[in-house]
């Protein structure tokens, strides 16, 4: 193994996602619930309970998916969050996502992004998070979330980051309760 380049491969069952995102009815509810079905297909596959999307803003064009890929990895940065939106700038070839659609890229995460994930959103050019399940929701079963500060919120909205959340978070909370009654690898 070289030590020049660092891989992430994507697992091939993702790509049913891919087509199953055009029949969405373009709702932040829809959205999400077909974040959150990849959340669970992610952890029937081995994975981790966590899996984020990002689309463009006003629209069912799913961009990228990315899934907690940790465990799978062996990278402690291979967040579904951090996973999407490096296979969007990929896709476009820009660091800067606010630069690549007219109307702006929106990102949909199962769960409140954790302290890594949270600083690397402004960064990334996304100006709309939608989250599920909350950081209280995860650290209940055992993740470390991190700490961030608790003005995250209103420190994205001098950026001109708007985040919506706990949409669908019931639904986004029993993926992370089945993961953990499958005794999955807590981190």
């Amino acid at each position: 193994m070289s030590n020049t380049s660092i891989t992430i491969k994507m697992p091939a069952w993702l790509e049913n996602f891919y087509q199953q995102a055009y029949v969405l009815d373009g709702s932040i509810e829809s959205k999400m619930d077909f974040t959150i079905k990849i959340a669970a297909q992610n952890i029937k596959e081995g994975g981790g309970p966590f899996a984020a999307t990002i689309f463009e803003k006003n629209s069912t064009n799913l961009i990228s998916i990315g899934i907690n890929l940790v465990t799978k990895s062996h990278l402690s940065i291979a967040h579904a969050e951090i996973i999407a939106i490096c296979a969007a700038q990929r896709k476009f070839s820009n660091h800067n996502l606010s630069k690549v659609c007219a109307e702006g890229v929106e990102l949909f995460s199962t769960t409140e992004p954790c302290a890594m994930c949270t600083g690397a959103i402004p960064w990334s050019g996304i100006k709309w998070l939608v989250y599920g399940a909350t950081k209280q929701d995860a650290s209940e079963i055992g993740f470390d979330e991190g700490a961030k500060p608790k003005n995250w919120i209103q420190e994205y909205e001098k950026r001109g980051i708007e985040v919506v959340r706990e949409v669908n978070r019931e639904s986004a909370r029993k993926v992370l309760l089945e993961y953990h009654k499958n005794k999955g690898i807590m981190y």
